[in-house]
């Protein structure tokens, strides 16, 4: 009994080995997403953008800043180092439930670069855990609309909104804001949003050439 145990177990390892270096690796189809690309910041590590490129990263998303506090420490050089490289490049603002809408555009806006090449900006959407508040949906919206004019204002471009399963269960912000809409998902392509996505976080945990540790993988919306 004891040996047969053992056997099951074993398998039980091998698979769940085999299936962990399987996602380590997964991208979806080049044949139904054609472009792709990636999410970084700080926490990503010192990125080798020439070898990221070749990889077959088509586009980078650069995070600038969270919330009103916090600029991440890499954008600078990650900015200068996806440009260099010749990918499309865009920042990126993860917003605070805890945070003044105009004191978190104020620290995106002096944090990134006027750049007519630039990609639109990304307003993520998520609830961090350092931040217990939650406002009502009327407040989160009315907050959400100042710091979407004054990013787009700023960029030129239209935003588009990075928004997570639970924010967007709690907030219902694709109803509310008529923006671009980014979603999350590993691996099957979600249907959270009730509008359709034009962008798809489709893994948070690849590994490839020119990072140490996982990355963010995203496509666009054939």
């Amino acid at each position: 009994m004891l040996v047969r145990l053992g056997a099951v177990l074993a398998i039980i390892m091998v698979l769940g080995s085999a299936l962990w270096i399987y996602a380590r690796g997964w991208a979806p189809n080049r044949d139904e997403y054609p472009t792709q690309g990636v999410s970084v910041t700080s926490d990503t590590g010192l990125v080798e953008w020439g070898t990221l490129a070749a990889q077959g990263a088509d586009f980078a998303y650069i995070r600038a800043a969270r919330g009103a506090s916090m600029r991440d420490p890499l954008f600078a050089a990650n900015w200068r180092g996806a440009r260099g490289a010749g990918m499309r490049y865009g920042a990126a603002l993860d917003y605070s439930l805890c945070a003044k809408a105009v004191d978190q555009a104020t620290q995106f806006m002096t944090t990134v670069p006027r750049d007519n090449a630039a990609l639109p900006p990304v307003i993520r959407l998520g609830f961090d855990p350092s931040c217990a508040t939650r406002p009502g949906r009327d407040q989160v919206l009315s907050e959400l609309n100042t710091l979407v004019n004054l990013v787009e204002s700023h960029a030129g471009k239209p935003a588009l909104l990075n928004i997570s399963p639970d924010f967007d269960a709690t907030y219902d912000i694709a109803s509310g804001i008529n923006r671009t809409l980014w979603v999350d998902g590993n691996f099957f392509a979600p249907d959270y949003a009730k509008r359709p996505w034009v962008m798809w976080t489709a893994s948070d945990m690849r590994h490839i050439d020119g990072v140490d540790g996982p990355i963010r993988w995203d496509v666009v919306a054939p």
